[in-house]
């Protein structure tokens, strides 16, 4: 498949290493692949090296939430990568916690078939690399919130993203202003039901479980309710009494066997919408005072503020979280924050910004948040625009002590085995990389099908997907011609 290129054109890596110095960025890269092959200590586990998977569903389970063959497959592959840090993806907590229709869901009647999945990629690591002893495997646990696929259940009222939360959204019909916000009582249920899932995971073997409060979903959301009322919102200490309390009664359930980590917001950025003139992405409307967003600076809101960020990773640090995932931004309202794109998703707007930009706050902010918490086992996102070039920047990192493990989403569903081929080879493949021009995204957003969903996975690097893209293409133009006529 050929890609048309628009920022992503250097021959070499002294090419990109030119860019970045012509845009006053601080992004390292290094030549030689040595710090990223050594091992990482994680709670009372050890990871065999640096390298790791991002949380990744394909939205390819059962209607019930149980793995479905290419979930299957997914894992499969990572268990065969060489990365000894596999993130396993967004696991809804109860079915109307699901962001779509084909989400993995923990609960009594699926657990087994995600032990066997979890068992299965063990059993493949094994095999491949001839021991299980040096792979930490995690589940992360979600609500969708504001983003659940059968209605949106929002922790607080934001006037700007509220005109874009839909309420039917085939009709394309938002929340009214006078929707309601998610009650006290069932935040304080909830709070049971995360600790019934984390038993769960750990009653099937992974050694750890993630307390997801990233992308705008409901933990996050939680983060930065500072309008909402309640004992749940304003202060720092209501808009972070959920996570403490699972944490605790997680904790008190289990003891210390199972890790408990947490990927996370650091910067929620602003809403973007599309220029109808250029197609470029733009800051909404800013309001004078903008409590809406967390790490977000109140008075310059496209701007970041690390205050609670930090604040909030030293209390979960004293709390016992042994793991923290970085991440930032909203891939519903501005992607380009937390994944820099050569082309934007079917949806989306083109980057406002050169992509290297948006890799360069994702490196200052993480390394921010490791400087804080030298001790502390980081992971490192942002990396996959970068290519084949992903651990040269991951190498320089990890030396420099601005992260502990260099992991990749996107780039982990082109190429699962990046970690392997850098092992044995001393770095990535350009013609397994990820191009970063979101046909996968654009695959999670198609519906036009009986099952709700299409699965997800790369289209120019897994032969799998491009069939299942030029269906749901397909399927999107008999749609859009039916409504015509």
């Amino acid at each position: 498949m050929a890609i048309r290129r628009k920022h992503f054109r250097y021959r070499d890596i002294d090419e990109l290493r030119t860019e970045i110095e012509k845009l006053g960025l601080s992004i390292c890269l290094e030549n030689q692949i040595e710090k990223l092959l050594e091992p990482v200590s994680v709670g009372h586990k050890t990871a065999g090296n640096a390298f790791g998977i991002h949380p990744m569903e394909g939205c390819d389970c059962t209607a019930d939430g149980r793995p479905g063959e290419l979930t299957i497959r997914r894992w499969e592959r990572f268990g065969t990568g060489g990365s000894k840090l596999i993130w396993g993806e967004a696991t809804a907590v109860l079915d109307e916690a699901k962001a779509n229709s084909r989400q993995l869901l923990i609960s009594r009647d699926t657990v087994g078939s995600i032990a066997s999945m979890l068992e299965l990629t063990r059993t493949v690591h094994r095999n491949t690399f001839g021991s299980n002893e040096e792979i930490i495997v995690g589940m992360q646990l979600t609500h969708s919130g504001r983003y659940s696929y059968q209605k949106p259940m929002i922790a607080f009222r934001h006037p700007v993203v509220d005109q874009i939360t839909l309420l039917d959204k085939k009709k394309k019909i938002p929340i009214p202003n006078d929707y309601p916000v998610i009650s006290d009582d069932y935040l304080e249920r909830l709070e049971d039901v995360y600790v019934e899932a984390a038993k769960l995971a750990w009653q099937i073997g992974f050694d750890f479980v993630d307390l997801k409060q990233c992308h705008s979903y409901l933990l996050n959301e939680l983060l930065a309710a500072k309008t909402r009322k309640g004992k749940y919102g304003g202060s720092f200490e209501n808009r972070t009494r959920f996570i403490r309390n699972v944490i605790g009664k997680i904790q008190a359930e289990i003891g210390n066997d199972l890790i408990l980590a947490s990927r996370l917001n650091v910067y929620d950025g602003v809403a973007y919408m599309r220029d109808t003139d250029t197609g470029i992405g733009t800051p909404s409307e800013m309001l004078k005072m903008y409590p809406y967003g967390f790490g977000v600076d109140e008075d310059d809101p496209p701007n970041s503020d690390m205050t609670e960020p930090k604040k909030l990773i030293r209390l979960l640090k004293e709390l016992g979280i042994e793991l923290i995932n970085v991440s930032m931004g909203s891939p519903y309202y501005n992607p380009h924050i937390g994944r820099p794109f050569e082309r934007p998703p079917i949806d989306g707007y083109e980057t406002p910004e050169h992509p290297l930009i948006g890799v360069d706050r994702h490196f200052r902010l993480t390394r921010q948040v490791q400087q804080d918490n030298p001790n502390l086992p980081i992971v490192g996102t942002g990396y996959s625009w970068l290519q084949n070039y992903v651990v040269n920047a991951g190498e320089a990192n990890v030396r420099n002590g601005h992260v502990s493990f260099v992991a990749v989403g996107r780039g982990a569903l082109a190429y699962p085995d990046f970690a392997k081929d850098t092992i044995e080879n001393g770095g990535m493949l350009k013609k397994k990389s990820c191009v970063a021009v979101s046909y996968c995204t654009a695959l999670m957003r198609a519906k036009a099908t009986p099952l709700g969903q299409y699965p997800a996975g790369c289209v120019p690097r897994d032969k799998v997907y491009a069939p299942i893209y030029k269906e749901a293409e397909k399927a999107l133009t008999n749609k859009n011609e039916t409504r015509a006529n």
